[in-house]
């Protein structure tokens, strides 16, 4: 488990200023999709420990990243 958290870690650490530096500026489409990918995260997890439902975590799993991905910024 602590290789698997160290790799993870380092993963994220050596990714994260290349997104950051992606397409530039503060606020980017880059940065969005990484911020709403954490909210789908979030949010499927939430459905399925309330609802414990599995046609309902699998149709969230599908619908909510395609909801937030149509509500990104234009570029």
């Amino acid at each position: 488990m602590k290789q698997l958290l160290g790799g993870l870690s380092g993963l994220a650490l050596s990714l994260t200023p290349s997104v950051a530096l992606a397409e530039g500026g503060g606020y980017s489409r880059g940065n969005a999709i990484l911020y709403f990918f954490a909210i789908a995260v979030v949010l499927i997890f939430g459905i399925h420990d309330t609802f414990h439902k599995r046609w309902l975590t699998w149709t969230s799993a599908i619908v909510i990243p395609i909801v937030l991905y149509l509500n990104l910024p234009a570029q």
